[in-house]
């Protein structure tokens, strides 16, 4: 009876213990990725009180808000975003499904890899933005010429990381399959594809990011309409909060697609312990 008014008299305190720990270790977590952010906004504020800088080169945060609800209002941001996604989504379609396929290729097959490997190295030395004239050359500057490019973009992160994955199999598993003869689509659905696909989600969220930051690039150079477009239409008329307004959303969408695939990840693969 001792024993038991001693636990009970002692676990009060663990508890609290385990629960200031618990939240101290929370709010430090927090912190820690608001700290950056802060210390921007710090500066910002500081620089634009002071007039370090001209509005025309640094508008203060308020200017920022304002053109962000005004673009709100009127619906133009909105439309402006998803062309842009619209086309990522297109390019990134394509990339994906060209990237796995190859990629599952090149891994399983070492004749395919050495048939193609030499060419995809080359082409992927050549940044996206070197394809931007010759693209618009052929196919002009609709909406053909930005998807071609985004594909392009997203293709090769998508390809490695795949190409990666499936080599990473172990061999001995593939020889037991063999063994029990397994036709070729179960094993690559029971054994490569459970070790390959952490590879290819790695694959997938870095060939968003190079899609995402393709079609801003190509909507800078060419185009109508689009976000990119807007940044860079703003710039000519010297609309700097329009200019950082664009910034902010693109940085914003970008972080917000990569932890949906980040998500993803996670549901579909719970035995990765790399994640």
């Amino acid at each position: 009876m001792e024993i038991l008014t001693e636990k009970i008299r002692i676990n009060p305190k663990k508890a609290v213990f385990y629960f200031i720990s618990g939240f101290v270790n929370k709010g430090l977590g927090i912190f820690n990725y608001i700290a950056l952010p802060m210390i921007i906004v710090i500066f910002w504020i500081s620089a634009t009180k002071n007039e370090l800088f001209p509005p025309v080169i640094l508008p203060s945060i308020a200017m920022v808000f304002t053109s962000l609800i005004s673009q709100i209002s009127s619906g133009q941001i909105f439309q402006d975003v998803l062309i842009s996604l619209s086309r990522v989504m297109q390019g990134y379609g394509i990339g994906l499904i060209l990237g796995v396929f190859m990629g599952t290729l090149m891994g399983i097959s070492g004749s395919t890899n050495k048939f193609f490997s030499g060419t995809f190295d080359a082409i992927r030395q050549i940044p996206p933005l070197a394809w931007i004239p010759l693209v618009i050359l052929w196919f002009g500057v609709g909406e053909t010429s930005k998807v071609i490019l985004i594909a392009k973009a997203s293709f090769f992160p998508i390809l490695l990381n795949t190409i990666s994955g499936i080599k990473s199999t172990p061999k001995a598993y593939i020889e037991v399959a063999k063994l029990y003869n397994k036709n070729s689509w179960k094993i690559f659905r029971q054994i490569y594809l459970p070790y390959a696909l952490p590879n290819i989600f790695v694959g997938l969220r870095l060939g968003l990011s190079s899609a995402w930051m393709t079609v801003i690039a190509a909507e800078l150079i060419a185009s109508t309409s689009g976000i990119g477009y807007r940044i860079n239409d703003a710039r000519n008329l010297l609309q700097s909060d329009v200019v950082i307004t664009g910034i902010i959303v693109v940085g914003l969408l970008g972080v917000i697609m990569d932890r949906i695939l980040d998500r993803i990840l996670r549901e579909l693969t719970p035995w990765n312990t790399t994640k």
